[in-house]
């Protein structure tokens, strides 16, 4: 598969995590602000889903420009005696660009999705990208007598400094270089034995 046809399938992927979020909407849905995400410090949220049944929960933040970015979501069972239960089954998490912060509009485009149907916990990378606003649309079925209750993280990593990139190279040219010389003298010495 040339890298045009995996685009485009990933490209389709994410609309269609995209879409089927937005068709459970009308079951349990929030929509929650986490504003400015930071670099090197992992920005943590929670999901709250009363009361049980499918939804679709959306965190909208503004990502800055980074060398790549993870985001994760884990089940939090809870059993409360004389309550009841909270246990969330996640079905897809997607990572959608929104320029100009309205959501669910002709702008929003799909970056990266991750879907396992059934389970307990979700994550994503996707990167390196340009600052922006985003969304991460998550879904799945609250299962719990009374609903479900969820954590996830955004962690962002650093744009590299051109002077990282130049130190990598003479490192890599540096290993190359030792390896064609010991291959050289090995060459030699098999020649000399033979």
């Amino acid at each position: 598969m040339d890298q045009a046809s995996k685009l485009r399938l990933r490209n389709f992927i994410c609309a269609a995590a995209v879409a089927s979020a937005c068709m459970s909407i009308s079951a349990n849905a929030t929509t929650t602000a986490l504003g400015s995400v930071g670099i090197g410090a992992p920005t943590s949220f929670q999901g709250t889903v009363l009361p049980a049944g499918p939804f679709t929960d959306i965190f909208t933040f503004t990502l800055p420009a980074n060398g790549g970015s993870g985001y994760s979501v884990l089940n939090f069972p809870l059993s409360i005696p004389g309550f009841g239960t909270f246990n969330t089954i996640f079905s897809s998490m997607a990572l959608v660009s929104n320029p100009d912060g309205v959501l669910f509009n002709a702008d929003d485009a799909g970056l990266a999705s991750s879907s396992l149907p059934g389970g307990g916990s979700l994550s994503l990378t996707f990167g390196p990208s340009a600052a922006g606003n985003m969304y991460l649309a998550v879904t799945g079925i609250a299962t719990g007598t009374v609903g479900g209750l969820y954590s996830g993280a955004i962690s962002v990593s650093p744009v590299p400094e051109p002077e990282i990139w130049a130190m990598l190279l003479v490192g890599t040219g540096l290993v190359g270089f030792q390896l064609r010389r010991k291959s050289k003298a090995a060459e030699a010495n098999r020649l000399t034995l033979a």
